[in-house]
């Protein structure tokens, strides 16, 4: 495991566990836990292309929660919420 509070990371081969609290959920995204239930979490996929992904899915009608944004920690990102309420990070590394 790799982080640190409130961040932690998981990774084996072919794939990556990535676990945020609450609040830095919140501090990376203002109001997207305001619609998650108890139990709800957030998954991450990694994209070739985060904007036109974002552009798909906005022209769709899906609930965007923040823009594309690159992060200082290299990543481009795209949040939404899916059907069942729970927060969707689609990510490049940039």
């Amino acid at each position: 495991m790799e982080g640190e509070a409130p961040f932690a990371r998981v990774t084996v081969p072919g794939a990556v566990l990535s676990f945020f609290s609450t609040r830095s959920m919140e501090s990376m995204v203002p109001g997207s836990t305001a619609g998650a239930a108890s139990g709800s979490f957030t998954v991450e996929f990694q994209v070739t292309d985060v904007d036109a992904r974002h552009e798909r899915l906005a022209a769709q009608g899906v609930e965007i929660l923040e823009p594309p944004t690159t992060q200082p920690w290299g990543r481009r990102s795209v949040w939404l919420r899916d059907p069942d309420g729970n927060i969707v990070n689609l990510y490049q590394e940039v």
